[in-house]
C-alpha cells in the first residue's frame, strides 16, 4: 500500500507573522512512524507550501500515486480539508481517503451525515496511530474494518461508527516520521531550525473552553523516559536540530516525573539543546524546584495559560482564581532564565470594554516577553459552547473557518461581536503596543533583538504612524482585519 498523509496550510499567527514560525505536524508524522513498514509512506505539511498549495499537490498526487490518502484538521481547518479532498478526487477519482485529528473526532456525526462526506471514505476518531495502522492493512486485505476500534467506514453509502478504542499504551509507540519520507522541509521558529515531540498525552483539568479531553479522555498518560530521550536523540543527533517543542497538553501536570525526565535530559549533555513547551501557572507557581531543573535541562521559553484577570471570568471557564498563581509563575521562570508567552482569553459573558482595557493592564504589569491574545470560542462539544449558546452569546454557530482564536463569534452582554472585535484589537494595539524586548531577551538574543529595536521596529513604526494619519484606527482596523480574512486564501486554489 502507498500512503500519503497530509496536515493543513492554514495558519493562525497569534504572536508573530505567519511566515515566522512553521513546525512539523507531529500528528501525521507519528501515525506514519506507526504504519506496518512494508507499506510505502510519504507525508508533507502543508504549512510549508502556502504559496504553490494546488501545483504541489498535483504534482506529488500524481507522482506518488497514493492508494490511501489521510488528512488531518483542526475545526478551524476543516473547509481547506474539504477543497483538498475534492482536489484529491479530481487528480485521483479511486483514491481511498481518510480524515482525522480533532474536527473528525468531535463531529464524525455530522461529517458523515454532510454533502462532503460523501467524498470520504474513512473517519479516524480519537488517538490515530493504531486505528490507522490497521486501517491500511484492511485495505491490503489483512485485517477487517468492522473489528478496527475508533474507525468509522462506509458500507453500503452509509457510515458505519465502530466503538470508540481505549487509549494507546504510548510506550508501545514508533517515533515520529522525521526522515526522507517526509516531503517538506525548512521546519523554523524565527530561522532556528526546530523539530516537534512529546512525553505524554492529555490533561486531567477541567477547563470547559478546552476540547482535549474527546480526544484523549480526561487522563494523563507518560512515555517511558528512555522512550524520550530516544526521540530527542533522534531530533538532536540524526535532525540536527538543536530546538525542540514539547507538544504536550500539559507538560508539568505532574512534577516530580517531570524532575526525574529533567534529569535524564541533563544527564545526556545535549550541547546547546533549547526546549519550548507550554505549561499551567498553578503548577509552575507551587514547583519552584522543578522549574530550576526545567532550565538546566535545557528549557528557553514557557507559554503560560494566564486566561484572564477576572476571578468570575475564571470560574465560568472552570480555572479557578490563578491570578497570583500567574504572577509568582512569571517571576519564577524569569527567576531562572525561561523566556515566559503569556496566554490571554477575553470576550467572556460580562466583559465590556472596561474588562479588556483591565485585562491589558494587567498582563503588561505581569511583564511577560511576548502575549499570545484570543477571544474566546465556542469549539465544538466544549463546555463552554454549551452554556454560550444557552445565554444566547454565540453569533456565529457553524461557520468553522472563524475558529481560530482570532475572531469574534461570540457577543457579551455588553458587546455586540462587531465591538468586541474591534475594541480587543484597538486595546490591544494601544496597551500592549509594540513588542519591547524584556531585559531577559535582550541579554539572551542580543544581535536580533538589537536589529528589532533599532532598525525594523522604527521603519515600521514610522510607516504605520504616516498610515495612522492618513486612514485613523477605524482605517487601520478594516485592513488588518482585511489582511487576517486573505490569510488562509491561498493563490490559485
Amino acid at each position: 500500500m502507498k500512503v500519503l498523509l497530509l496536515s493543513m496550510p492554514d495558519a493562525a499567527p497569534l504572536i508573530i507573522h505567519d511566515t515566522a514560525v512553521h513546525m512539523p505536524n507531529l500528528g501525521i508524522a507519528c501515525v506514519g512512524g506507526n504504519i506496518d513498514p512494508q507499506h510505502d509512506v510519504r507525508i508533507a505539511d502543508l504549512i510549508r507550501k502556502r504559496r504553490q498549495l494546488k501545483k504541489y499537490l498535483c504534482r506529488v498526487l500524481r507522482k506518488f500515486r497514493p492508494n490511501l490518502v489521510g488528512l488531518s484538521a483542526m475545526s478551524w481547518q476543516y473547509d481547506t480539508c474539504i477543497r483538498i479532498v475534492r482536489l484529491t478526487r479530481e487528480v485521483l477519482p479511486d483514491v481511498k481517503i481518510a480524515i482525522g485529528g480533532y474536527h473528525a473526532t468531535l463531529m464524525p456525526e455530522e461529517i458523515a451525515a454532510s454533502d462532503e462526506g460523501r467524498q470520504i471514505d474513512f473517519i479516524i476518531r480519537g488517538e490515530g496511530e493504531e486505528a490507522f495502522r490497521r486501517l491500511v492493512n484492511a485495505l491490503d486485505g489483512t485485517d477487517r474494518s468492522e473489528e478496527i476500534p475508533s474507525l468509522s467506514f462506509r458500507r453500503k453509502g452509509r457510515f458505519v461508527h465502530n466503538e470508540r478504542g481505549e487509549p494507546l499504551e504510548l510506550s508501545r509507540l514508533r517515533l515520529p516520521i522525521r526522515d526522507k519520507r517526509r516531503l517538506t522541509r525548512g521546519y523554523h521558529v524565527m530561522y532556528n531550525k526546530i523539530e516537534v515531540m512529546e512525553t505524554s498525552r492529555g490533561c486531567t483539568r477541567s477547563c470547559n473552553y478546552c476540547s482535549i479531553r474527546h480526544m484523549y479522555g480526561k487522563s494523563f498518560r507518560t512515555y517511558p523516559v528512555e522512550r524520550v530521550l530516544r526521540d530527542l536523540d533522534d531530533i538532536y543527533y540524526q535532525r540536527k536540530s538543536r530546538w525542540v517543542f514539547i507538544a504536550d497538553d500539559n507538560l508539568v501536570l505532574n512534577p516530580k516525573r517531570l524532575i526525574r525526565l529533567c534529569d535524564a535530559i541533563i544527564g545526556k549533555k545535549y550541547k546547546g539543546l533549547c526546549i519550548v513547551a507550554q505549561a499551567d501557572s498553578l503548577s509552575m507557581s507551587r514547583n519552584e524546584e522543578m522549574v530550576k531543573k526545567m532550565a538546566k535541562a535545557g528549557f528557553v521559553s514557557l507559554f503560560l495559560g494566564i486566561e484572564n484577570v477576572s476571578a468570575k471570568n475564571l470560574e465560568t471557564a472552570n480555572k479557578g482564581n490563578i491570578v497570583e498563581a500567574s504572577r509568582k509563575a512569571v517571576k519564577l521562570c524569569h527567576k531562572y532564565g525561561i523566556m515566559v508567552i503569556g496566554g490571554l482569553v477575553l470576550g467572556f459573558p460580562d466583559d465590556d470594554e472596561n474588562a479588556l482595557i483591565e485585562n491589558f493592564a494587567f498582563f503588561n504589569s505581569l511583564k511577560v516577553d511576548a502575549a499570545y491574545c484570543q477571544i474566546l470560542t465556542p469549539y465544538p462539544k466544549t463546555g463552554i459552547r454549551e452554556l454560550l449558546i444557552r445565554k444566547g452569546l454565540v453569533e456565529n454557530v457553524s461557520d468553522y473557518r472563524w475558529y481560530n482564536g482570532l475572531w469574534a463569534n461570540v457577543r457579551t452582554r455588553y458587546l455586540n461581536a462587531g465591538e468586541l472585535q474591534y475594541y480587543f484589537w484597538y486595546h490591544k494595539e494601544n496597551i500592549l503596543g509594540w513588542w519591547n524586548p524584556s531585559t531577559f531577551i535582550r541579554r539572551n538574543g542580543k544581535g536580533w533583538t538589537g536589529i528589532w529595536t533599532y532598525a525594523f521596529k522604527p521603519v515600521m513604526k514610522y510607516m504605520l504612524d504616516r498610515k495612522q494619519r492618513k486612514i485613523g484606527w477605524e482605517g487601520r482596523f478594516r485592513e488588518d482585519m482585511e489582511a487576517l480574512r486573505n490569510m488562509n486564501r491561498f493563490p490559485g486554489f
